[in-house]
């Protein structure tokens, strides 16, 4: 790369020393009340009055630029601003697109919590939809399936005991047409990320099963689903994963028969996707 000449200092002639040293004092001086007029409301027909006195004083603008000749650095490097009025006005558009510095970190936050809600209920509706689509919402698969809506992802809630046997964790033969019609749904929102999760009331396993406990069993079945979705609808294992927690998280009762059976489930957590993530 070519090295780039100093440019030799002409001697004799010119201000006394004094002179520049006061001139860049006062540019200096101006451009930290530029600023702070940028920071401030102000009525906009006095403002042109004092850019145009300023103009006319000092020569910073378009009318001309004894003190500094135009378009360069102004001591140690402050730039010559050539239309006050335009760079307030700059200055303004910015600091209204940049919203997060007019907001506090609490306010950001729910703002955002409120953006992602939004993008959630919007996704609920869509599943919904699809779900529907499919013939999963009809009498003939009543008690399959419940979506329920949170904040920041859909839940779809799989019946345990129309998936699997009691212990087991293979798919059942006649559930096997649901899950092709659920992995239809969810092919479509292969860009989420999505949940698998595998759960258990609170019976023991059986001695002679072949699990250890009701956590071995939960995880057992939720890798069963999504093997299925990985294996069978060739979704992307780096968009799915999977997890057992056995008999936590309960929605229901263990001590009925009822509340059991709504425990022992597999999840299906959707989650949105907010701004493009």
């Amino acid at each position: 790369m070519a090295k780039r000449k100093k440019p030799e200092q002409s001697g004799g002639g010119g201000a006394p020393a004094w002179q520049t040293t006061f001139s860049d004092l006062m540019n200096l001086l101006l451009c930290f009340f530029i600023l702070l007029f940028s920071m401030s409301s102000i009525d906009a027909a006095k403002f042109e009055e004092v850019a145009q006195s300023l103009s006319a004083s000092f020569s910073i603008f378009d009318s001309g630029a004894p003190a500094i000749t135009e378009g360069s650095l102004v001591s140690s490097g402050i730039s010559q601003l050539n239309q006050l009025s335009s760079y307030h006005q700059s200055m303004g558009t910015n600091r209204d697109e940049n919203d997060k510095d007019t907001l506090t970190e609490e306010e950001v936050k729910d703002k955002y919590d409120q953006i992602q809600s939004d993008a959630t209920e919007e996704l609920g509706d869509k599943v919904e939809e699809d779900l529907k689509n499919e013939g999963l919402l009809t009498n003939e698969y009543e008690g399959y399936i419940d979506m329920e809506i949170t904040s920041q992802y859909v839940t779809l809630s799989l019946s345990g005991a129309i998936l699997f046997d009691s212990g087991k964790a293979e798919i059942k033969n006649d559930a096997i047409a649901f899950l092709d019609k659920l992995g239809n749904v969810l092919t479509r929102y292969g860009d989420n990320h999505i949940e698998v999760m595998g759960y258990t009331d609170t019976v023991p396993v059986s001695a002679r099963s072949k699990y250890a406990d009701n956590m071995e069993l939960s995880q057992a079945r939720a890798y069963s689903v999504y093997k299925f979705l990985v294996k069978e609808k060739k979704m992307s294992e780096e968009k799915l994963e999977c997890a057992g927690r056995g008999e936590q998280d309960p929605v229901a009762s263990n001590n009925t028969d009822e509340g059991r059976a709504m425990n022992r489930r597999v999840e299906i957590r959707i989650y949105s996707i907010v701004g493009g993530e």
